[in-house]
C-alpha cells in the first residue's frame, strides 16, 4: 500500500508560502493539503479561493482541499477554478452528501467526505460508492497543534474495514496530531494518506521530516 503524505500549509509561513511550497516539494511531499475553515462549522477563519490560485501557481503537486465550511456546495465552482485536485467535505453539513459529492466529481475533482472523532462511519456507510476519500479526523478540527485522540485508530481500523468490505478504492486519509510518534498506529490500522501540519514545519529539517514519517509506515523485516 503506497503511503502519501499531505503537508498542511495551515502551519507554514505565509509570508514565504513559495519558498515553503519548493521545500515541500524537495522533501518528497505527496499532496499539499489546503485547511479551509468559515468561523462558523469551525471556531477559526482561513483561506479561500485565493490561497488555493496562489499554491496552484507554485505547484504541479496535487492540492487537497478539506473544507470545514457549512454549506460547503457554495465553495465548490470557485474552489475547482482555482486548482483544487480533491475536495472533503463534513458529514455533519452535508444532508445532501451524495448529491455534493457527485457535484465534486463532476467538476473534475475528487470527491472526499469527512468525519469528525464523534461523529459514527455510518455518517458515510450508504455513499461509499461515491467515493474517491474517506478522511477520519483523529482530532477536533479547527485548530492546528492538536493531541491526536487514542481512540481513532480504532475507528480508521473499522473504515478500512468499510471499505474493503464495499471493494471502495478511496483514499483512507486522516487529520490531525499525526507526527512520528502516531502515524505507524494509524498506517498499521489501515490509512494510506497523512496530514501534517506542525510536525513537519515545527521539525528542526521540515524537509527532512517528510521521509522521516513516510519512513515510519514500512513493514519491518
Amino acid at each position: 500500500m503506497s503511503v502519501r503524505i499531505a503537508p498542511s500549509i495551515l502551519s507554514a509561513e505565509l509570508s514565504k508560502l513559495a519558498d515553503e511550497i519548493a521545500m515541500l516539494e524537495e522533501g518528497g511531499a505527496d499532496w499539499i493539503h489546503v485547511d479551509v475553515m468559515d468561523g462558523r462549522f469551525v471556531p477559526n477563519l482561513t483561506f479561500g479561493a485565493k490561497v488555493i490560485e496562489s499554491v496552484r501557481k507554485l505547484t504541479k503537486l496535487p492540492i487537497d482541499v478539506h473544507l470545514m465550511v457549512v454549506e460547503p456546495e457554495n465553495y465548490f465552482e470557485s474552489f475547482a477554478a482555482a486548482g483544487a485536485n480533491g475536495m472533503s467535505i463534513h458529514t455533519e453539513v452535508s444532508p445532501h452528501l451524495q448529491r455534493q459529492l457527485n457535484h465534486i466529481r463532476e467538476l473534475g475533482c475528487r470527491a472526499g467526505a469527512v468525519v469528525n472523532p464523534s461523529t459514527p462511519l455510518t455518517a458515510v456507510s450508504e455513499v461509499i460508492t461515491d467515493l474517491d476519500l474517506l478522511l477520519v479526523m483523529t482530532v477536533n478540527p479547527g485548530f492546528g497543534g492538536q493531541s491526536f485522540i487514542k481512540g481513532s485508530v480504532d475507528k480508521v481500523r473499522r473504515a478500512r474495514e468499510m471499505l474493503a468490505e464495499n471493494g471502495s478504492k478511496a483514499f483512507l486519509e486522516v487529520d490531525g496530531g499525526i507526527d512520528r510518534k502516531t502515524i505507524r498506529s494509524v498506517w498499521e490500522a489501515g490509512a494510506d494518506t497523512f496530514v501534517a501540519g506542525n510536525a513537519i514545519f515545527g521539525a528542526k529539517n521540515p524537509k527532512a521530516e517528510i521521509e522521516e514519517l513516510r519512513s515510519r509506515c514500512t513493514v519491518d523485516t
